[in-house]
């Protein structure tokens, strides 16, 4: 069977024979590709396989997951198309690597983190975490979930407060769906723009360094 996208692989240089590891699959934004996210975790690979995914569509000057119908608004089709496709490319991985179904953590960055807080919403019980950069959750995913009670998924949602690309709104209107559906999450804002400051940085860290400690 062959990968259902392309990517790049992390993994402990030495792997414990019969041991199955955390996992985390890595999504970039709009435009980007693989090699955007893994800087941000270096270092958990000595703990953990950490993928990192290619969107499938090309998108100049690199590629996307979905694309948009209007502004905040992804195309139903190809957004549907991406969640499957990530559904897909994490049965490949749990089938060709030692890697741990109950630890698979999520993680993307705009686009990437709208596909992860949705996959992992839609399909709550298969993600233990997610760490949604400068996302959001689309309007038909909070009205489609809108009564699940989510207490047992462990997000961290942060945002640039002057974001000019995804505005800051966009990630209130998240915050208070998962407060409504009882998620457990960590929000986060920063006097920044649609990008990773070095707080940020630190604190999506140590958050998943405080997720890989309470196994």
């Amino acid at each position: 069977m062959d990968a259902p996208l392309y990517y790049e692989l992390k993994k402990p240089s030495n792997l414990d024979p019969g041991k199955k590891y955390p996992v985390l699959f890595m999504l970039h934004g709009m435009g980007s590709n693989e090699k955007d996210l893994p800087p941000l975790v270096e270092g958990f690979e000595n703990e953990m396989f950490i993928f990192s995914l290619r969107g499938p569509i090309i998108q100049p000057p690199g590629y996307a997951f979905f694309t948009f119908q209007n502004f905040g608004s992804p195309d139903r089709d190809t957004f549907d198309h991406a969640l499957r496709t990530l559904e897909a490319f994490i049965t490949y991985a749990e089938q060709h690597y030692p890697i741990d179904a109950e630890n698979i953590f999520l993680m993307g960055f705009s686009q990437g983190s709208i596909v992860s807080m949705s996959f992992a919403i839609q399909n709550f019980g298969r993600i233990k975490g997610v760490i949604a950069l400068s996302g959001y959750i689309p309007t038909f995913v909070k009205e489609e979930n809108k009564t699940k009670n989510l207490e047992k998924l462990n997000i961290f949602i942060s945002h640039g407060m002057q974001d000019p690309v995804l505005p800051y709104a966009f990630a209130l209107e998240s915050k208070n769906f998962l407060e409504k559906t009882k998620a457990n999450f960590s929000f986060k804002s920063y006097q920044a723009g649609h990008f990773v400051t070095e707080e940020n940085y630190n604190d999506l860290r140590t958050w998943l360094k405080e997720q890989l400690n309470t196994e």
